[in-house]
């Protein structure tokens, strides 16, 4: 319908869940940097969708730069008069049936759907168990408290003796994809919601904040609840995302909202922090149908918990807390009883109706939706481009234009073998490398040694979680592909890192900070930084009023081995880069509900946010813009109101796919220790 060139200054991003005339849409944005007029949205009918157009744009804009570097051609793509118009007509009019050629490229490596995996069961253990929570080890011990119609109740001991209230969760399989039960979670469909929800059954949208976050109100009537003697209201905000392995979280928080004030006849309470969880699992052998495991969880208050707890069971089934764990199970059975029903119908109602511009630009979406197919080939008006319900091609079609599209794909894969090192003599007893991080290095070289302290940094280094500042907690609490990861799916301890973290800085500005390693005042700068081998900046650039960074320094004793894994990352281009650049994120301690939204798997952080290399002199810098994301930007604004009771583990890594690169090691890891906004360095 529309084509073009992309060039390198093309964007594209995740807006995330627009509601439209009573139906969920997933939108995503394509801009250039050069012209603000070149600017339009894609409405999708699913996730999945918007991420393969995602990585298709990403993808075409990597072949650009590819070419640059490779011939400097790259003004000719930049500004040519073809560049990808977002505005301009359309090229044909065949039809929607023709996107479904576009959509095949995100099929194959660039594909965001990762397998599942057997995990280790502790960091002492060399077992495994067939069951994926993440990519760290849980500090939290689940108890099994209750069972009730298949439905698993827990309660976290951890918990209930470091807070104040008590952490339960209902844990269950349901037979359908994670993508429906996320729908009929986030559905305002009273009529189907009844179905399952006893409490929540009757919400109203009060105000959608942007594509992954809105705030909903509810209402409960307890005619069949003898308990409650008056009706009660609620109001909530949802912030939901979904992880590169097609899994889904949605927090659930207590919030207040001008135009929804407490109203009479109605007592206005307070709903506790919840959390949905919709993680997919493998079908039954045999079957080929979808399963997830739904994990809900909720915090309950120690008052209403000790009413229950310290008396009979049975006092526990006319609670709140039962009433929303039950919810779980209630799905379960629904979703059972309509197995064909794989697109949930949304019907939505709102507090306050607003004619938006966004909903002008969704006007001609839904009239091209109610258009007769003969209709398709006009012209349509819409400010969305139409790429909605696409089918995939059959697999005997296109087969010359896949096998140009994979040529295209493994020419823009391929790198440079060139090591960068500084060599400080050479050594006259060569030690053989002892583990498969160490081969990463060339041995050839004698070792440049670093002492704790040659590096000045922002924060100060510290000991133990109870301080204030950075330390290195080493790669044990994280999880890595094992070397039969290919066959099994096996995860293991993370041993050592691979370099050494030497220093650690927390910057503020009024503007994003960019290229931290060329400021003069920056420890890579300094005498002991020139004589290091090599060296790894990670700059996390957090939004917000200031600009903040956290800085990481990781260092290497010797140079990089050529033709290793992390050579082929520091001197490739950046479509390798970012197809191989993994961060395990962990809270260690702090509040739950931080704990559960920030997550603890793996992230291919060039996939989700946008990240910028430098590969100058002696190092690799990385900033990794964590605003270019709307989940990112809602999670870490999240975390900054809990960052001074918090301890954060970051390990990093370049993830290993092939058996030539298994097993995986982390490159480096870092803990943050309860730091304060004051204490960032004002650049």
């Amino acid at each position: 319908m529309r084509s073009g060139l992309v060039g390198t200054h093309l964007m594209v991003e995740e807006v995330g869940r627009r509601v439209f005339h009573s139906g969920p849409l997933y939108v995503l944005k394509i801009y250039s940097k050069l012209d603000d007029s070149r600017n339009g949205e894609f409405a999708c009918t699913n996730c999945e969708e918007v991420e393969k157009w995602i990585s298709a744009f990403r993808h075409a804009k990597e072949e650009a730069e590819t070419i640059i570097d490779r011939t400097g051609s790259g003004n000719r793509i930049m500004h040519s008069d073809d560049e990808f118009d977002i505005n301009g007509p359309r090229k044909g009019s065949r039809g929607i049936a023709n996107i479904g050629r576009l959509i095949t490229i995100g099929k194959g490596p660039e594909a965001l759907l990762r397998r599942p995996s057997m995990v280790a069961q502790d960091p002492e253990s060399d077992g495994f168990y067939n069951y994926p929570q993440g990519d760290t080890f849980e500090l939290a011990d689940w108890r099994c408290v209750y069972i009730v119609n298949g439905l698993r109740i827990f309660e976290d001991a951890t918990a209930s003796k470091a807070e104040k209230g008590h952490i339960m969760k209902s844990v269950g399989v349901i037979d359908a994809a994670a993508e429906t039960i996320f729908e009929h979670i986030m559905s305002f469909n009273t009529k189907m919601r009844y179905q399952w929800d006893m409490y929540m059954g009757n919400l109203e949208l009060v105000e959608e904040i942007d594509g992954h976050t809105d705030i909903v109100y509810g209402s409960f009537d307890p005619k069949f609840f003898k308990r409650f003697q008056k009706k009660t209201d609620f109001l909530f905000s949802r912030v939901w995302r979904r992880d590169q392995d097609g899994s889904y979280s949605i927090t659930q928080i207590f919030t207040t909202h001008k135009k929804c004030p407490p109203k009479r006849g109605f007592n206005r309470i307070n709903i506790s922090p919840g959390i949905w969880e919709i993680m997919p699992l493998p079908p039954k052998p045999g079957f080929g149908s979808p399963r997830c495991l739904v994990t809900q969880m909720i915090e309950v208050k120690s008052t209403g918990w000790g009413r229950w707890k310290h008396s009979s069971f049975s006092k526990f089934l006319t609670t709140i807390p039962y009433i929303l764990l039950c919810r779980t199970a209630g799905l379960r059975e629904l979703v059972a009883a309509n197995p064909d029903n794989t697109h949930l119908e949304t019907q939505v109602k709102t507090k306050e109706v607003k004619k938006s511009v966004d909903e002008q630009g969704l006007s001609g979406l839904n009239s091209l939706l109610t258009r007769p197919p003969d209709s398709l080939h006009a012209e349509p008006q819409e400010e969305f481009y139409d790429a909605l319900m696409v089918e995939y091609p059959d697999e005997d079609e296109d087969d010359a234009a896949r096998s140009m599209l994979s040529k295209q794909r493994t020419a823009s894969q391929k790198f440079k073998g060139i090591s960068w090192g500084v060599v400080v003599g050479l050594s006259k007893s060569k030690k053989a490398p002892a583990t498969r991080a160490e081969k990463e290095l060339d041995w050839n070289f004698p070792a440049v040694h670093f002492e704790d302290g040659v590096f000045q940094s922002g924060l100060r280094r510290c000991d133990g979680r109870s301080d204030h500042g950075w330390s290195d907690p080493g790669g044990k609490g994280f999880m890595v592909r094992s070397v039969t990861y290919n066959n099994d799916g096996l995860k293991t301890t993370g041993g050592d890192p691979l370099l050494k973290l030497l220093a650690v800085d927390w910057l503020k500005s009024d503007k994003r900070i960019d290229n931290v390693a060329k400021r003069p005042s920056c420890c890579v700068q300094s005498d002991a930084g020139k004589k290091a081998p090599f060296i790894l900046i990670i700059n996390l650039q957090v939004p917000a009023s200031p600009n903040y960074s956290l800085v990481m320094y990781f260092v290497s004793e010797r140079p990089i081995r050529q033709g290793s894994l992390l050579d082929r990352f520091a001197n490739g281009d950046n479509a390798f880069r970012n197809s191989r650049f993994k961060l395990i994120p962990s809270i260690v301690e702090g509040y739950w509900v931080v704990k559960r939204a920030v997550g603890t798997k793996a992230c291919l952080l060039g996939k989700a946010v946008t990240c910028n290399y430098f590969r100058e002199d002696n190092f690799l810098e990385i900033d990794v813009d964590i605003g270019s994301s709307s989940v990112a930007r809602n999670v870490v604004g999240l975390v900054l109101g809990y960052v001074t009771s918090i301890v954060v583990d970051l390990a990093v890594l370049i993830e290993a796919t092939n058996s030539e690169e298994l097993p995986e090691y982390i490159l480096g890891t870092t803990r943050i220790n309860r730091f304060t906004l004051e204490s960032a360095v004002q650049v």
